[in-house]
C-alpha cells in the first residue's frame, strides 16, 4: 500500500525504536516439493501417506545450512541481533531499531494513513532488497497495516449493527447440556460423533492464536459444567510474545479459551494442546512445523490480510508433505470480497471450514437437524488463488452451487456457529448463547480428525495428513451421505446451500460415517 501510493505519507518513524522481525527463507526444489505432494496424496502412488519427517523436509526443501547461516551473518553485519528462528522453521527472528532495518533492507520506514481504517500504519517506503546472493521469500514485522482479527461475533453488537434486538437474530439453543441449554464442546462430539471409542488419545493438537490466554477461564468452564479437563494444556510463545492474556491489562481471551474447549470437547483424550502464541504469522507457523511434538490437526480462528497472499505457501506446502492439517475458519460476514478478509481460508492448502445452525435430538444428544448460517464466511477466493486439482473434479463445481472453475471456492466444510455456545473468559461471568462464530467450527473440526487419526493409528495406518484431496473424491462417490450432513436449506449472501457442495457450508458438517471412510 505503501510503496505503490496508495496511503499517504505523514511522517518517519524515530530511528531508534525498536522493530521485531522475521526473515523468511526460500524453499529449495519446489518443482521436486510440487511432485512430491502430488505423490503423497494419490493413493495410487507408492509414497501415498509417506510423510517427511521434519528433518528429512529441511534436508530436501528448506534453506541449505550455508544460506542459513548467510542470513545470520548478514542481520549481525547490520546492527540487528538474531533472537530466535531455525534453519527447520526457516526463519531468522531479529531485532533492532528503525536504523539498522532501513541500512539493511534499503528502506525508509515511515507511517501512513489507513486508506479504509480511521487509523496509522507504519510500513517500507519500498519493497525491501538485500545485499545477499539469493533472495528472501518474506519479512514479516515490516509493516502493521493489516491487524489481525478473531473469527469471532458476540450476538448483542451484530444485534447492533443491524439495528434489531439481540433476541430478533435467532432464537437462543434450547438442546444443549450447558446452561441455559447452550452447547458445550462435548455436545458438539455428541453431534457430530457419537461414540465413545475415540477421544483422540495419543494425538497432539495446535491451536494458532496472536493472543495468550488466562488458564484460569478454560478452568472455570469445565468447573462450571461440571466436567473435567484431562488433556495437558501447553501455551508456547513463538517470538517472546506474551502467553498471558489479564482483563485488566485490555486483554481478551474469549477467543483462546473457546478454541481449547471446542477442540477439547471434541477431542478429550488429546496426548497434548498446544496454544502457539506469536506477534507474526510466520512466528506462529513456523513453530508448528517444526515442533515436538508436532501438531498434526491445528484450528485457526483468526484472519487477516497479508501484502502477499502466497506468503505463508512455503508452510502450508510443508505441513501437508509432514502430514499436518490446518483448518481455517471461514469467517462471519457472508460472502467473500476483497473488503472482507477471507485469508487464510482461502489458501489452497487449508481446509477452509464455514458455520451451520445446529439442532440436537436433546442435551448432550445426537444430531437431528442442519441449516446454513446465515453468516458464514464462503465464496470465491478474493485474493485469486488457483483453483486446487480436487475442486476441478466433475460434480465439484456446478450451475447449482455459482463456483468458479478459476479461483479457490470455499469453505470446504462446516460445523455449527450460531449463537448458542457456552463461554468463559476475562476472569469474569460466562455468558450463554451470546457468541457465535466459525470460530467455534475451526477448532472443533481439528478436534474430530484427531478422533480420524487416532484410529488410522491404531490401525497401524500413518495419520490422514491434509484431507481436502480425499474427502473430495470421496464425496463425489456414493459415501457422502455417511461421510457428512449435507446442509441443503439456508443461504449466507451472494449464496445458498445446495445438495452437495456448496459455497456456504462446503461438503456440510461430519458425520460419524467419515471416520470410518478416512480410518476404514
Amino acid at each position: 500500500m505503501a510503496s505503490t501510493g496508495e496511503a499517504r505519507a505523514i511522517a518517519q518513524l524515530p530511528a531508534d525504536q525498536v522493530m521485531n522481525l522475521d526473515i523468511v527463507l526460500p524453499l529449495r526444489n519446489q518443482a521436486e516439493l510440487e511432485s512430491l505432494l502430488s505423490d503423497i496424496y494419490d493413493p495410487n502412488s507408492g509414497l501415498y501417506r509417506h510423510f517427511l519427517t521434519v528433518p528429512e523436509f529441511t534436508t530436501r526443501f528448506g534453506p541449505s545450512q550455508a544460506d542459513y547461516d548467510a542470513v545470520i551473518q548478514f542481520v549481525n553485519k547490520n546492527g540487528l541481533t538474531v533472537v530466535g528462528g531455525t534453519r527447520d522453521g526457516m526463519d531468522v527472528q531479529v531485532k533492532g531499531p528503525v536504523s539498522a532495518v532501513e541500512t539493511a533492507f534499503h528502506v525508509t520506514m515511515r507511517t501512513y494513513q489507513h486508506p479504509t481504517e480511521d487509523r496509522t500504519f507504519y510500513g517500507p517506503d519500498n519493497e525491501p532488497t538485500t545485499n545477499l546472493p539469493f533472495n528472501l521469500w518474506h519479512i514479516s514485522g515490516l509493516d502493521n497495516y493489516s491487524i489481525p482479527h478473531t473469527m469471532l461475533v458476540k450476538k448483542s453488537d451484530y444485534a447492533k449493527a443491524h439495528g434489531i434486538s439481540p433476541e430478533a437474530v435467532v432464537s437462543h439453543a434450547t438442546t444443549g447440556s450447558g446452561p441455559s441449554a447452550s452447547f458445550l464442546g462435548s455436545d458438539m462430539r455428541a453431534a457430530y460423533y457419537g461414540g465413545t471409542a475415540l477421544t483422540g488419545a495419543g494425538q497432539n493438537l495446535g491451536l494458532f492464536e496472536y493472543e495468550g490466554t488466562d488458564l484460569a477461564d478454560l478452568t472455570t468452564y469445565f468447573k462450571n459444567v461440571g466436567q473435567t479437563n484431562k488433556v495437558p494444556v501447553t501455551l508456547l510463545s513463538t517470538d517472546g510474545t506474551s502467553t498471558s492474556c489479564l482483563n485488566s491489562a485490555g486483554c481478551d481471551d474469549t477467543e483462546q479459551t473457546l478454541d481449547m474447549t471446542q477442540a477439547i470437547g471434541m477431542a478429550p483424550g488429546l496426548a497434548s494442546l498446544v496454544v502457539y502464541v506469536g506477534s507474526t504469522d510466520t512466528a506462529i507457523i513456523s513453530s508448528m512445523t517444526t515442533h515436538n511434538p508436532l501438531p498434526t490437526t491445528i484450528g485457526c480462528s483468526w484472519g487477516w490480510t497479508p501484502a502477499d497472499p502466497s506468503t505463508l505457501d512455503p508452510y502450508f506446502e510443508k505441513m501437508a508433505a509432514q502430514g499436518q492439517n490446518f483448518f481455517a475458519a471461514s469467517g462471519d460476514s457472508s460472502t467473500w470480497s476483497s473488503s472482507n478478509e477471507a485469508w487464510p481460508a482461502d489458501d489452497a492448502y487449508v481446509v477452509s471450514v464455514g458455520g451451520t445452525d445446529l439442532t440436537t435430538s436433546s442435551a448432550a444428544g445426537p444430531w437431528k437437524s442442519e441449516t446454513a448460517w446465515a453468516d458464514s464466511g464462503g465464496g470465491i477466493s478474493p485474493d485469486k488463488i488457483a483453483i486446487p486439482s480436487w475442486q476441478k473434479l466433475s460434480g465439484v463445481i456446478t450451475s447449482t452451487n455459482k463456483g468458479s472453475t478459476k479461483y479457490r471456492n470455499g469453505p470446504d466444510v462446516s460445523a455449527n456457529a450460531n449463537f448458542t455456545f457456552y463461554t468463559c473468559a476475562d476472569q469474569t461471568t460466562c455468558l450463554a448463547n451470546e457468541y457465535g462464530g466459525t470460530s467455534f467450527a475451526a477448532p472443533m473440526w481439528a478436534g474430530f480428525i484427531a478422533l480420524v487419526n487416532q484410529q488410522l493409528v491404531a490401525n497401524g495406518d500413518s495419520t490422514i495428513g491434509f484431507i481436502n484431496p480425499t474427502i473430495y473424491s470421496e464425496n463425489i462417490t456414493s459415501t457422502y451421505s455417511t461421510d457428512f450432513h449435507d446442509i441443503t436449506s439456508g443461504k449466507s449472501g451472494s449464496y445458498s446451500a445446495e445438495k452437495g457442495y456448496d459455497l456456504v457450508t462446503g461438503w456440510g458438517s461430519p458425520n460419524a460415517g467419515l471416520i470410518t471412510t478416512l480410518a476404514p
